[in-house]
């Protein structure tokens, strides 16, 4: 019942960060506004949350993840009533951010409790394969569901389905108790990845010189303010020891995230299709994203993250390059879909496992910071591409190969030391 719960909250989260895309033509009906407009209604939640997840996961383990995790459900529950009702594109856009920033605390506060309530590593492995069942499912389901909704009662019924979910989240966890830590939060630390974050955004979307340059300033900034912090937002050695992993899904989340936005955009606007058949045409990908993920906990299990995570990669990348190529696509976004379940659910598994004692919830913010950074530039950057899925395609099977490569020489450069 509390793994449900948790999954539950996280699917809110991740659901989030797709669900809207279906609805643009009819937020574009609404308020009026350019592509840059439309694209910030989506990136105001994926920046927030990106720049967000290290504080979320700092402040899990600073306060208590059952703590934490409660407000922040409770918080994107509320704020989704307000989304709901918004009444122009600039409310919406300051709401959807708000809500990024309490879905990071959701996020948190689930990883701490993952490794609390799971701390053997194959049970947790176990477990975490049915959580991302449960929670990937939201990143495929989006489109589908958002079609239904938008399709049925306008863009604004996608923010209802939000607090019902919620509520009972915080029902099945109501009675779960988490310790104090003493890791302090670093507040100038995330509010320059914000910043930056944010300006990043804006430089890609909008093809701002002055936002690319600031952004490179608060960059700097940021690493200069990191490196003499008492209390970093990295713990010593997790950055050096799980690159490889970050790249993987700051890649991943590039790759799946700006080509959803390129096909919704392809379904409605090239194809002409009403917002339920849009939805509708995703569902070959999402109905591995419900399933897989079981056995992909099981694998992780018995063989370890890597297998998962190199076969993942390498599907998603022939998944993109099939749509691109191929006359039709829903065998392609199938392949896509088995991609991202075998994936992302492994680099999860590898990063928590990994995570000092204490540090879960911060070492999982890490990762879900760098893959919904880089769904935040996929969506800026693949829609103004000739080729988007072709793109998204090549770097995804460069970045599967340089993952093997380096693991297998990380692997046997422990071995052999």
């Amino acid at each position: 019942m509390r793994l449900w719960g948790l999954s539950l909250a996280y699917f809110l989260v991740l659901l989030d960060t797709t669900v809207l895309t279906i609805a643009l033509p009819d937020l574009r009906a609404t308020f009026g506004g350019t592509l840059a407009g439309q694209q910030w209604a989506v990136n105001a939640y994926t920046v927030a949350f990106a720049a967000s997840l290290l504080t979320g996961g700092a402040v899990a383990d600073r306060f208590g993840a059952a703590r934490v995790f409660r407000v922040g459900v409770a918080v994107f529950g509320v704020l989704s009533l307000l989304g709901a009702a918004a009444p122009g594109l600039g409310a919406l856009v300051a709401l959807r951010a708000l809500l990024g920033a309490a879905g990071a605390l959701c996020l948190g506060g689930s990883l701490g409790l993952l490794a609390e309530l799971f701390p053997a590593p194959a049970g947790r492995a176990r477990a975490t394969g049915l959580w991302a069942a449960i929670t990937g499912t939201a990143l495929a389901a989006g489109p589908l569901l958002g079609g239904l909704l938008v399709g049925l009662y306008g863009w604004r019924a996608v923010f209802l389905v939000n607090p019902p979910i919620a509520l009972l989240s915080l029902l099945a966890l109501r009675r779960v108790r988490s310790p104090r830590g003493t890791r302090r939060v670093d507040w100038a630390v995330q509010a320059l990845a914000c910043v930056f974050l944010g300006l990043l955004a804006e430089a890609l979307t909008d093809s701002s010189a002055l936002a690319g340059v600031l952004a490179a300033l608060a960059l700097a900034a940021l690493v200069a303010t990191e490196r003499r912090s008492a209390s970093p937002a990295l713990p010593g050695g997790l950055l050096a020891a799980t690159w490889p992993e970050l790249a993987a899904g700051a890649v991943a989340g590039f790759a799946f995230s700006g080509a959803l936005f390129v096909l919704t955009l392809l379904f409605q606007d090239g194809r002409h299709l009403a917002p339920l058949a849009a939805g509708l045409s995703f569902l070959p990908l999402t109905l591995p994203m419900a399933v897989n993920p079981v056995l992909t906990g099981r694998l992780v299990a018995r063989y370890g993250a890597r297998p998962p995570i190199m076969g993942g990669l390498a599907l998603l990348a022939a998944g993109l390059a099939g749509v691109a190529v191929a006359p039709t696509a829903w065998p392609w976004l199938a392949v896509t879909g088995f991609g991202l379940s075998f994936c992302l659910p492994a680099l999860m598994a590898g990063m928590i496992a990994a995570a000092p004692p204490g540090t879960a919830g911060t070492a999982g913010g890490v990762l879900n910071a760098v893959r919904q950074t880089g769904a935040t530039l996929g969506v800026a950057v693949l829609a103004g591409l000739p080729h988007p899925l072709a793109t998204a395609a090549a770097l995804t099977a460069a970045t599967c190969a340089c993952y093997a490569a380096t693991t297998r020489s990380r692997r046997i450069a422990v071995t052999t030391g």
